[in-house]
């Protein structure tokens, strides 16, 4: 009887819950999809083929269960499958929202590549842990044995408290610093609201502050205290500070008022969101509204500043990117839906420099063309000459992507061994250091990734640590 609610896709079509209309989902930053109904999540889910090899769970960095858990979601059996899909990912109803499924799982699931339509996995997930939420199913974390080890995790992103998460639950002592006066890195102050909603970021921050988790906050290493200093305090450390440093575009007129880069933009927006007062937002410096903008770059950083600049009332929209749409770097269903809002995309385009002087006024655009692929495969693009042209603009925001800080000359460690991109070397598995003690885990180690991966590593590096712990005990009681 059960099977006959699964292989669905042969008479059941694709369907992603509704979207709000675009022009009123352009006023606000609330979430842009509306929620499956109970039926409707079952009948999607439903139309999982239960292959016997699953790809989706294969593409997933956390390896989650996804056709069981889809099963259980088509039988009705919600708690069951809730249950499953948090056992391998500690925020499933994050990714279930920012997660590019389109790339992940359901970019290789099988019945999408035999033409039907892929089965919409981010959504029901989504769904799933909504409505543990709301039924009482997610518990308050509660380890059975206090241990006296203490761990300092160094970043309150998604890797840092995914790490907590694992830790605290083992009775470990947790602490994490972190720069910003609110917990939860990109996941905060990096993603606008209308991707995820901070309700649904803080509820897990604060599951883990009733935990026992202490957070040390508005603390900048390397200024506020000092690494020794955490070492000292702590059996072990993790470094999950993500990679903060903006790439910036070295062009004529860089320095201009009104050239910013995106993660101050998108800090000061949710900043906003939370009600603060932001001294820059005010004075308009970081406010698109009633402006001509143009967002330069391709990934996700870039989608999230042009659909802010949109909810802020710009008065045009326009992203530069210097290849074409195939060869870009983001999700393409977050191009559609910027699209739908008003954005316009500009492809190969490339800045060469800004107009305007002190304040800038343009960006000087160089055309490109798709040249011969590069050492990755991918089409170079190449100036066409005697094609360039000036693109008015009163607030350009620069979304080139993110490097990490020199930590060991921050930190005055040098004996923390970097790579040659400057992010932390670390055991592939382990995630340890060159230092004894010290591990690393997500972006900080990767370079700039996507926050699944971040959740991953922090699991590994948790588990690795409790290794590390109960290795050393054993040697202290010999």
């Amino acid at each position: 009887m059960a099977t006959q609610k699964m292989l669905k896709f042969v008479t059941l079509g694709k369907e992603m819950p509704e979207k709000r209309d675009a022009a009123l989902r352009a006023q606000d930053f609330a979430e842009i999809y509306r929620e499956y109904a109970d039926r409707k999540a079952a009948e999607q889910a439903g139309r999982c083929s239960q292959c016997g090899v699953p790809y989706c769970q294969s593409h997933c960095p956390l390896h989650n269960n996804i056709p069981d858990w889809l099963k259980l979601t088509a039988e009705g059996r919600l708690q069951e499958a809730y249950e499953l899909s948090q056992a391998t990912n500690t925020f499933p109803e994050i990714c279930g929202r920012i997660c590019p499924q389109d790339r992940l799982c359901e970019g290789n699931c099988v019945i999408e590549k035999s033409g039907h339509g892929t089965v919409t996995i981010g959504t029901i997930e989504k769904y799933l842990t909504d409505i543990a939420w709301e039924e009482g199913w997610v518990h308050p974390i509660h380890a059975h044995t206090q241990r006296s080890e203490s761990v300092g995790i160094i970043g309150a992103g998604p890797g840092g408290l995914a790490a907590a998460d694992m830790l605290r639950r083992q009775g470990v002592q947790v602490t994490v610093y972190d720069r910003y006066d609110r917990a939860g890195g990109l996941l905060t102050y990096g993603i606008p609201g209308f991707k995820l909603e901070k309700p649904v970021v803080m509820q897990r921050i604060q599951q883990l502050e009733v935990a026992g988790v202490n957070f040390v906050l508005n603390c900048t290493v390397g200024l506020d205290i000092s690494f020794d200093a955490i070492m000292g305090q702590h059996d072990a450390v993790l470094i999950a500070t993500g990679v903060y440093k903006s790439r910036d575009i070295e062009a004529p007129g860089v320095g201009a008022k009104g050239v910013v880069k995106a993660l101050d933009y998108l800090t000061a927006s949710n900043r906003k969101s939370f009600g603060d007062e932001v001294a820059e937002f005010e004075s308009g410096a970081l406010n698109a509204s009633g402006k001509r903008v143009v967002v330069i770059g391709g990934g996700d950083t870039a989608m999230d500043c042009v659909r802010t600049a949109i909810r802020q009332g710009a008065l045009s929209v326009k992203c530069l990117y210097r290849r074409d749409r195939a060869n870009m770097p983001g999700s393409q269903r977050e191009v559609q839906n910027a699209e739908e809002e008003g954005v316009e995309f500009v492809w190969l385009a490339a800045p060469k420099g800004f107009t305007g002087g002190v304040e800038v006024d343009g960006v000087m655009v160089q055309k490109m063309r798709l040249g011969a692929p590069d050492a990755t495969g991918r089409q170079s693009p190449e100036v066409i000459d005697g094609a360039d042209y000036v693109e008015p603009a009163d607030l350009v925001v620069q979304a080139l992507g993110f490097e990490p800080e020199d930590l060991p000359l921050l930190w005055g460690v040098p004996e923390l061994k970097v790579t040659r991109w400057g992010t932390i070397k670390a055991d592939f598995s382990t995630h340890a250091t060159s230092l004894p003690g010290v591990y690393a885990a997500g972006d900080i180690v990767r370079g700039a990734s996507l926050v699944v991966w971040a959740i991953r590593d922090g699991r590994e590096a948790a588990e690795a640590i409790l290794g590390y712990l109960a290795a050393t005990e054993a040697v202290a009681a010999e």
